[in-house]
């Protein structure tokens, strides 16, 4: 097995950005909400306030995972994790922990406070990593959390 390296998506990069898409697409296999043109564009996004961030896991060269950070456009400072995906048959091995982990980490070490919020069938996953449930937020078997941070 390969050595797993979490970086920040470099948006100039078409090759690491239809990577992304492609592995983004497949695993949502909802064309209608998450189509590749619509995620090629949050994948390319640079709106300086309202920003996307992105972090990629790769092995041997190859983009096995994704996820994002954004800003929330109806609150300041809340950032929302989103739009995370492993490659099926990297799944198991901490590749999502690792890409949460740094985005969290990217996060808290670029504002000097906030809160973080995720929408997530795992919740123990989150809770682990000190977020808390939102009191009556569970929908369609996702629960949403937050996380408040303050810089030390």
């Amino acid at each position: 097995m390969s050595k797993v390296r979490i970086e920040r998506l470099d948006p100039d990069s078409p090759v690491l950005v239809e990577a992304c898409t492609t592995l983004l697409a497949n695993a949502f296999a909802d064309p209608l909400r998450y189509g590749l043109e619509r995620l090629h564009r949050h994948l390319l996004d640079r709106d300086p306030v309202f920003y996307h961030q992105f972090f990629i896991a790769t092995a041997a060269g190859q983009v096995i995972g994704v996820g994002g950070v954004k800003a929330a456009d109806w609150a300041s400072d809340t950032h929302i994790l989103h739009l995370s995906a492993v490659a099926p048959e990297r799944r198991g091995q901490g590749i999502g922990r690792a890409l949460i982990a740094a985005r969290i980490d990217w996060v808290e070490s670029s504002f000097p406070r906030g809160r973080i919020l995720v929408s997530t069938s795992r919740p123990r996953r989150y809770r682990d990593l000190g977020f808390t449930e939102i009191r009556a937020s569970r929908i369609g078997g996702r629960q949403l959390m937050v996380k408040r941070f303050k810089a030390g």
